[in-house]
């Protein structure tokens, strides 16, 4: 089962103009994302996907060239089946074979960002691959599942404090979620007025729906206190994102002084980061991308970083259709894992690129039992929609 052919493309996908949101990162009007398809001499195909950004806030063209003109190339005859040291290898780079005899790794200098996102979407493919060669879905070869479907929660949450409520009860009725997930931080401009937003949502909501709160890192350690106390009465599920992922010491000072839990890691990469989380004592849930902090195998290893930490998983899958195929079968194989991400703005990434209906009923979502990652890739799509 050796790898014929590795193939990117930079997908930019429009969004319809009255589902567009502003939040921080601006007015979405497309969804990007780098999408991989990997090909074995025996015929089977695997998915992956790669992320260095949020929706259209950022280019994939120097991602695309790195996973089709250098690691691409390289894999090229490689066993598709050697999915843990195809990682270290890249990780690793011209030191691979030297780190592999004295046990530890010598990654490049370029250890993180464009090259994690890149190993992401190789990762991801090469999990899909042996779960076709093996007729398995990928969580029964992560060792089994926690149950056939997972709690999820809406996520989304960008009007204010008129209309959050109707729009955060819409998602409820949507797919009779019981949590949703609504934005804060400096696309509100003051502390202030992101709590009115949450408080005019837990009116609305009542005391039976949970509410996490996501501010993208965008506040201080100062402004991030001031909220949490303007809200502590409204009872919130986590914290998300409450300082920038650099400051790694200021959000645990905010854990030990705050009362709601503290969720992070979608803007980590590699177990080491969230090890530092986890010793730092700097958050209560672990978010990790699988489309960015190294893939299945990586965030299975983050997995049990939480575990050992008495921590919780609920991995960041605001993202195209492979990433959160990836993303339902690490939470379904995690015993940390608690609940799953469901976008509910506008996702085309997700919804176009699967061919099968991808749907919440009753708060929960079924986790895939097809081989490999389950996911029926709608090729047409990215013919129709990839940059040239």
């Amino acid at each position: 089962m050796r790898i014929k052919s590795v193939q990117a493309w930079w997908v930019q996908i429009p969004i319809e103009t009255d589902r567009q949101h502003v939040s921080d990162f601006g007015r979405l009007r497309t969804f990007d994302a780098a999408i991989v398809r990997i090909e074995t001499d025996d015929g089977l195909v695997g998915w992956g996907e790669g992320k260095n950004a949020a929706g259209s806030a950022g280019q994939y063209g120097t991602l695309c060239h790195l996973l089709n003109h250098e690691f691409g190339p390289a894999l090229i005859g490689r066993n598709a089946d050697d999915i843990t040291f195809i990682w270290e290898d890249l990780y690793n780079g011209v030191r691979s074979q030297t780190a592999a005899r004295h046990g530890h790794s010598m990654p490049e200098l370029s250890r993180r960002g464009l090259t994690i996102a890149a190993i992401s979407a190789i990762d991801i493919a090469l999990w899909d691959i042996r779960g076709k060669a093996e007729g398995k879905p990928v969580w029964q070869l992560l060792g089994g599942r926690k149950a056939d479907r997972l709690p999820a929660y809406a996520s989304g949450g960008w009007a204010d404090a008129d209309g959050i409520g109707e729009q955060l009860l819409g998602y409820v009725e949507q797919g009779g979620f019981q949590a949703v997930k609504m934005r804060v931080g400096v696309m509100d401009g003051r502390p202030h007025v992101s709590a009115e937003r949450v408080r005019a949502a837990r009116k609305a909501l009542g005391p039976s729906v949970d509410i996490m709160v996501d501010a993208h890192g965008t506040y201080t350690v100062a402004e991030a206190k001031q909220f949490a106390r303007m809200v502590e009465d409204c009872n919130l599920y986590w914290f998300e994102e409450p300082v920038v992922a650099d400051d790694k010491p200021g959000m645990a000072d905010l854990r030990s002084s705050c009362a709601v839990p503290i969720a992070t890691g979608e803007s980590e990469a590699t177990r080491y980061a969230f090890r530092d989380l986890a010793v730092l004592r700097a958050a209560d849930i672990f978010q990790p991308d699988p489309a960015f902090c190294g893939g299945i195998t990586e965030a299975m290893r983050i997995a049990n970083l939480a575990s050992a930490f008495n921590l919780r998983l609920a991995p960041h899958l605001w993202a195209g259709a492979p990433c959160f195929f990836a993303g339902l079968h690490i939470c379904a194989a995690a015993p940390a894992s608690v609940i799953v991400e469901y976008s509910l703005g506008a996702n085309p990434m997700i919804h176009m690129l699967s061919s099968d209906e991808i749907c919440v009923s009753d708060g929960m979502i079924a986790i895939p039992e097809s081989p490999g990652l389950g996911l029926q890739v709608n090729e047409d799509i990215i013919e129709k929609y990839a940059r040239r």
